[in-house]
């Protein structure tokens, strides 16, 4: 059975940050609960509880919850009050749509003191002669039965009227009583009549999935696996429509009965769509010779730029917006590229071999494009290039280029774009480490100074 469980309670409580201890408020309702336990201890302030349209047949585990002042279990399997008696400031009860038959199990309500509204329509107790009259006689502070009002002449009369009618309804609890004892046992042989027939089901699948030999097996499977499924197939639908058409009666067993039974072809239509997808061939990828294939399952919108600006390979996957980056997987090799999309694969061969390690992968922020940068295998360096080009048709004087000589790509400039102070005339001039970009090497301009006492300027050097 399914019981409240720490995690289900946490998930309802999104609004007290999953907070469960200081909870005051809680919706557990169609969680197919059938079993009420552990609120009292994990929820102690709880005020409001909405636990209808489950499968609880007992109301239990709550009596701890002294501030609860509003329970509603509508449209569950309770056939009897009780266990109340602890939550003192309890102010309205629903108990619409139950089995409660017997009535005389709300004189636990007498210690609620505070209990005004109490709501019982639609359990079999409202259909007793003198229903209304022995509720009103019986609680003294509810103000309101099944959404109406309780004036004080009715609960006068009802006082006067008390011991008759409450001998009229103990004699129909009796009665009840022995009908629901009829209806347990008759729900007790369907269940069993069902488990046989189930077994047997299961025996006879057994025998027709065992052949005498393996070979057989091999032989008969692959003419037998569409007579046998449609065979399946109509024998589900055939139950389906006897189990839906045969009159029960409504009771807390038939209506546990029907949800098993729905919960059981769910799983079974699950199983089915597993098997189905365990049964799919997987994707090929690379070819038993080994050539690797281009593929795009997610069928997502791509582009491959070649940068040779800065020698490298850019893809740009259009994948969803919204998708977590946690369903992507990010797979580069020298010739190809593998990106799998919720486990689809997306594959597609490279035009030059590129650098796996040196590889990175980034996801925008605005539109959750997945791009890959690959830096290519082959180096060209283009900009070493220009700077040879520029040293050629330079125009600086000597000193410059021996200087220039061990760092170029630092102190590589354009006479044309930057002007700089005159060298050679400073040296000449004042006898000082030069400012500017010499000043890096201001040991290498000192020799220079002393060595050269008679330096004299020639361009041809």
């Amino acid at each position: 059975f399914l019981s409240v469980t720490e995690d289900l309670v946490r998930r309802r409580a999104e609004h007290n940050n999953c907070e469960i201890f200081s909870l005051e408020e809680i919706s557990l309702h169609q969680q197919e609960i059938e079993k009420l336990e552990y609120l009292d201890k994990w929820c102690r302030d709880l005020k409001i509880l909405y636990l209808q349209n489950n499968l609880i047949p007992k109301i239990e585990n709550v009596s701890k919850l002294k501030k609860l002042e509003y329970l509603n279990v509508a449209l569950n399997n309770i056939e009897r009050i009780e266990n109340l008696e602890g939550c003192e400031e309890l102010k309205k009860l629903d108990l619409t749509a139950n089995f409660i038959g017997e009535l005389s199990s709300i004189e636990s309500l007498k210690c609620n003191i505070h209990l005004k509204e109490l709501f019982l329509v639609g359990n079999p107790c409202t259909e007793f002669e003198g229903y209304r009259q022995f509720v009103v006689a019986t609680l003294h502070q509810l103000k309101y039965l099944d959404s109406k009002e309780i004036e004080r002449s009715e609960r006068i009369k009802a006082l006067q009227n008390y011991p008759e009618v409450k001998q009229k309804i103990r004699e129909q609890e009796q009665a009840y009583l022995l009908k629901r004892a009829r209806e347990k046992e008759e729900a007790q042989r369907r269940m069993q009549e069902r488990k046989d027939k189930k077994q047997k089901q299961m025996d006879a699948k057994l025998e027709f999935d065992s052949p005498d030999s393996p070979q057989e097996k091999e032989d008969d499977q692959a003419e037998g696996d569409g007579d046998q499924e449609m065979c399946r197939t109509v024998e589900d639908d055939e139950e389906d429509r006897r189990f839906w058409e045969e009159p029960t009666p409504y009771t807390p067993e038939s209506r546990l009965e029907t949800h098993r039974y729905i919960e059981e072809k769910r799983r079974a239509k699950e199983n089915i769509r597993e098997s189905k997808k365990r049964e799919k061939h997987p994707w090929t990828l690379v070819t038993a010779e080994g050539k690797v294939l281009n593929m795009n399952v997610p069928k997502l919108h791509f582009s491959l730029k070649d940068d040779e600006e800065n020698n490298q390979i850019i893809l740009e996957l259009a994948v969803y917006r919204h998708l977590d980056t946690s369903l992507l997987d990010v797979d580069v090799q020298p010739t190809y590229i593998r990106v799998l999309v919720k486990g689809k694969p997306f594959q597609l061969v490279l035009p030059e071999e590129v650098k796996p390690d040196s590889s990175s992968a980034k996801r925008s922020q605005t539109t959750g494009h997945l791009v890959v940068t690959m830096p290519k295998a082959k180096e060209i360096i283009l900009a070493k290039q220009n700077v040879s080009a520029s040293v050629k048709h330079s125009d600086c004087n000597t000193l410059q280029k021996n200087a220039r000589s061990g760092q170029v790509e630092k102190l590589e400039v354009d006479p044309s774009k930057y002007s700089f102070p005159d060298v050679t005339k400073i040296i000449q001039g004042k006898e000082r480490t030069g400012q500017g970009p010499l000043k890096l090497h201001p040991e290498k301009i000192t020799e220079i100074k002393k060595s050269c006492v008679d330096y004299e300027n020639n361009e041809d050097v």
